[in-house]
């Protein structure tokens, strides 16, 4: 079911001062920032040969990552994203499996334009995955 790693995904509390360091600290290419109003988010990529890292801080004070930062002041990662071929059969093998899928269990458009889903962190170990259509 699984494809290859599309994003391993840091919140942080400053957008700006993180892309600035990812560029100029460690010399990397970061993409113009975009605001996902749908995810509450506004999101830099950050592009290395094999994957890329997301760089997330919140849109608004309804934010899922509002809350994520009050717990974690100075950021951290917050989820991992991996590739499916089929996001509805990957997600109804999942369910029929017991995975819980957050939100209305129906696919959303992300940052890349194609649908993706979020599984509960409890179920994959305290961490969140994100599956992305490719």
């Amino acid at each position: 079911m699984l494809g290859r790693v599309n994003h391993v995904a840091i919140a942080v509390p400053d957008l700006t001062a993180a892309t600035a360091s990812y560029r100029d600290q460690l010399g990397a290419e970061v993409t113009a920032p975009q605001a996902l109003s749908e995810h509450g988010v506004t999101v830099v990529f950050v592009n290395l040969p094999n994957t890329k890292v997301e760089l997330l801080e919140p849109l608004g004070d309804a934010s899922p990552i509002a809350a994520f930062l009050e717990k974690n002041p100075a950021g951290g990662m917050h989820h991992i994203c991996y590739e499916v071929v089929d996001i509805l059969a990957a997600r109804d093998q999942l369910k029929a499996s017991g995975a819980r899928v957050l939100g209305s269990g129906e696919p959303k458009i992300g940052a890349h334009g194609k649908p993706v889903l979020f599984l509960h962190p409890k179920d994959f170990y305290g961490t969140l995955i994100e599956l992305e259509q490719v």
